[in-house]
């Protein structure tokens, strides 16, 4: 079986020097595995590290990082297969996070678990996106 890490660089105008959280928490950006890409969790942290203002805010930022790991592995976000997202005050916040996840995905949609939660690893971030794509048959790796 062969795994492949995707790096995000360190220069990414979409993470900025929020990628020293990949190895400060110790887990990777996203794995390539039998054909599909296991995006970690993604959040709606500015590239200068400060989280949006709003839940919208927030869950656009966190599907760009998404849609920013895709794109380093030539894909984009209708490779997507398999999302869950973690809510903060899901009720709400749901009307914030539909209006962001309307203006970003389309159909087809992937298969996609909200999840309400008490609280994520910082107090003032309110989504969290992960996310497994698809690698086209021809070039599953």
């Amino acid at each position: 079986m062969t795994i492949h890490t995707v790096e995000i660089p360190e220069n990414s105008a979409v993470f900025g020097q929020t990628t020293s959280a990949f190895a400060r928490f110790g887990h990777s950006a996203a794995v390539r595995a039998h054909g599909h890409l296991f995006i970690a969790g993604q959040i709606g942290r500015r590239p200068d590290g400060t989280a949006g203002e709003t839940v919208e805010e927030q869950t656009g930022i966190a599907l760009r990082r998404i849609e920013e790991i895709l794109r380093l592995e030539n894909l984009d976000l209708t490779a997507l297969v398999d999302v869950t997202s973690y809510h903060v005050d899901i009720r709400h916040n749901m009307p914030g996070f539909l209006s962001a996840k309307q203006r970003l995905i389309t159909a087809p949609y992937p298969a996609w678990s909200i999840i309400g939660v008490s609280g994520l690893a910082s107090p003032e971030i309110l989504v969290e996106i992960r996310a497994t794509a698809a690698y086209p048959d021809r070039a599953a790796r």
